[in-house]
């Protein structure tokens, strides 16, 4: 089962989970705060991510979404899990439940508004913020099966597009322009899937893998799958360990890198960097025993 809380996620539970309507198909929904009006010619100051942590924790409970997201930094604070609806779209008595019409509807708050000014920095776009962790929250909104594809079009502007049958039938990405029974036309625009991400520069604990980390990873599943073959359990296996294991069997090569690094993360992969290194004769047979691992190389999956 995928984890339920977002990998490095600050989580601010708020309880009140709420089970979602299972017959529907998974569901992500992009939002931004849209915090004031700003424009052109009178940009305003960005509100601060922790400024919406604070709302939504608070009075805005009521319309808390389960992911807020600072595009600029990368942070992402998680007020629900992500098998529990949450609560930031319109929700009329008697017609489809927006907030629960899928096996997961995993709901995004950007923390941005058109023209905001961030460091004497005007951005009329969210897509044209650096869009700091988004490969991230993708990859793990991913593992819940939800499908690369927006069912009505990916935002590109500030119109609506509902279609409630659509809505019901078809997995994806929504904007929350295209979420029946409201009138929200955000989020205006929204990052691409295969999209490089620009970021601040990583602190230690949160320094993306190298080839050679990929390439030591690899050689401990293959030690593990080598174990497996021949009856034996893993060793020493941890969750870090278990969970990589499947999903190298569930996950494309294509964001095997983005998962890797989202899921492991520095601290994680020093782990099983010395588990290698305790036992490079078992690694070695293991390679020999003919057992082969294809993995992108490139940590971010650009």
């Amino acid at each position: 089962m995928p984890d339920l809380w977002m990998p490095g996620a600050e989580i601010h539970d708020l309880g009140d989970h709420a089970p979602t309507d299972q017959q529907y198909p998974p569901k992500a929904i992009a939002h931004i705060t849209w915090d004031r009006n700003a424009t052109a010619t009178a940009p305003q100051d960005w509100c601060t991510f922790d400024d919406l942590v604070n709302y939504f924790t608070t009075s805005g409970a009521g319309s808390a979404p389960h992911l807020i997201w600072d595009p600029f930094s990368g942070r992402v604070a998680q007020l629900f899990p992500a098998d529990s609806r949450s609560k930031s779209v319109v929700d009329s008595p008697g017609g489809t439940r927006t907030n629960r019409a899928g096996r997961v509807v995993i709901q995004i708050e950007a923390v941005f508004f058109p023209y905001c000014r961030k460091d004497g920095v005007v951005y009329p776009r969210l897509v044209d913020t650096p869009c700091a962790g988004w490969d991230r929250l993708h990859a793990w909104i991913s593992s819940w099966g939800v499908p690369d594809t927006w069912p009505m079009g990916h935002p590109t502007d500030f119109t609506s597009h509902r279609n409630e049958q659509v809505w019901e039938t078809q997995g994806g990405w929504y904007a929350h322009a295209h979420v029946p029974e409201n009138d929200h036309t955000d989020p205006g625009s929204w990052p691409d899937f295969t999209a490089p991400t620009s970021a601040p520069v990583p602190s230690e604990d949160d320094m993306p893998l190298t080839d050679a980390d990929v390439d030591r990873v690899a050689q401990r599943v293959v030690y593990l799958l080598a174990q497996a073959s021949a009856g034996q359990p893993p060793n020493g296996a941890d969750d870090n360990l278990t969970w990589l294991i499947n999903w190298y069997h569930q996950c494309s090569q294509s964001s095997m890198g983005a998962v890797l690094d989202y899921k492991l993360g520095a601290a994680g992969v020093a782990s099983l960097a010395q588990k290698i290194d305790a036992a490079p004769a078992a690694v070695a047979q293991a390679l020999a025993s003919g057992i082969t691992l294809t993995v992108n190389t490139n940590p971010k999956g650009a």
